[in-house]
């Protein structure tokens, strides 16, 4: 195997590597010293495992290391299944020491990390995400945490994980659906920093659309880079970390009110992306062609801009009010300047944010 793409997130005694490139999950001499103690539980999926679970456990003999198989969508990503994992690791006398390894998507990754950060109030966990929204994006930084009915991610910690994995043969047994999801996430890498990012992706959409493996890589790379230099620099969202959750207000917002898994996190950010640009627009704060190029490119890779028909608005706005970024009881959403110019803006008026909840597009 060829050497992986390597990255570092910079946190001090507490940095990690982000290990990106093919066969991966074989290549265990590229990640096992991150595991310090005995015992390790890998958590995966019903989808994932049947795929991947038995080429980690060949990388871990020697260990005492036992498998957890959950449930696949994000309508398990509750407390319950949490305590699957807490289960788990009290069956098999898990120390301090232990390492949880998240083998899975964003639900497990998110999931696994959560119950890791808690179990004798944090053990090591590492991160294998295995499709492309989990590579580019929630595998780094350290975020966990689960749903409630009330709203998405309102219950977890940040707790960064001691290595991420990113195997991009596992993109190979992705659904397209899933795929494309994931390519709203870098797209959105694009829109709140890197305008020139943007142009690529636009000079490279033929590319993406056909997976090219090539192409794949170098956006994965890009993507992780950022966001490590990201959270180096505000790791628990104090500033700057706050703008890669453009569109994710309104997206958590509409995949809350549709009910978990109807709309993937990916689709509803896309749609959320158009929306704060709508917004930002309304605002005086951008030129409204900032927008269209952007609802362009996310249609080109086959990706909703426009939200289901037929939601309420006054729900839309309640789950809104939830978020996680606002202060005071105001609203404070991530906006933008145009493309690559992001930024977070307080005290937002209700009475604008309707608007654009109520333009069906």
């Amino acid at each position: 195997m060829n050497a992986p793409h390597t990255l570092e997130v910079g946190l001090g005694d507490r940095s990690y590597p982000i290990l990106i490139g093919p066969g991966l999950l074989d290549a265990g001499e590229a990640w096992r010293p991150r595991i310090h103690g005995r015992h390790v539980l890998v958590v995966s999926n019903e989808t994932v495992a049947p795929l991947y679970l038995q080429r980690v456990m060949t990388q871990l003999d020697g260990l005492q290391a036992q498998t957890l198989t959950l449930p696949d969508g994000e309508s398990f990503k509750n407390l319950a299944h949490v305590e699957r994992v807490f289960e788990a690791l009290a069956d098999m006398g898990a120390s301090r020491d232990a390492c949880v390894i998240a083998l899975g998507g964003g639900v497990i990754g998110d999931l696994a990390g959560f119950a890791a950060a808690c179990w004798m109030r944090g053990i090591d966990f590492l991160q294998m995400p295995t499709t492309l929204l989990a590579m580019v994006d929630s595998s780094v930084g350290g975020k966990t945490g689960v749903n409630l009915k009330a709203g998405k991610n309102l219950v977890g910690a940040f707790h960064q994980p001691c290595a991420v994995v990113a195997d991009t043969d596992t993109l190979a047994t992705l659904p397209d659906r899933e795929y494309r999801a994931g390519l709203a996430e870098v797209v959105k890498y694009g829109a709140l920093g890197d305008a020139d990012f943007l142009t690529w992706l636009e000079a490279h959409v033929d590319a993406l659309n056909a997976r090219d493996d090539t192409i794949i890589a170098k956006a994965i790379a890009r993507c992780c880079a950022h966001k490590a230099a990201i959270v180096a620099r505000d790791e628990t969202e104090r500033g700057e970390r706050a703008l890669l959750n453009l569109g994710h207000t309104f997206g958590h917002a509409l995949e809350t009110e549709c009910g978990y898994g109807t709309l993937l996190h990916g689709e509803a950010v896309a749609i959320g992306m158009c929306q704060a640009a709508a917004l930002s627009a309304r605002l005086g704060m951008a030129d409204a062609a900032d927008g269209e190029r952007l609802a362009h490119l996310l249609q080109t890779l086959q990706l909703p801009v426009t939200p289901p028909a037929g939601l309420d608005s006054d729900a839309l706005l309640a789950h809104m009010r939830l978020d996680k970024k606002n202060l005071g009881g105001r609203l404070r959403l991530i906006l933008w300047r145009g493309i690559g110019r992001a930024e977070i803006v307080a005290d937002v008026a209700e009475a604008n944010v309707r608007a654009v909840l109520d333009h069906r597009g």
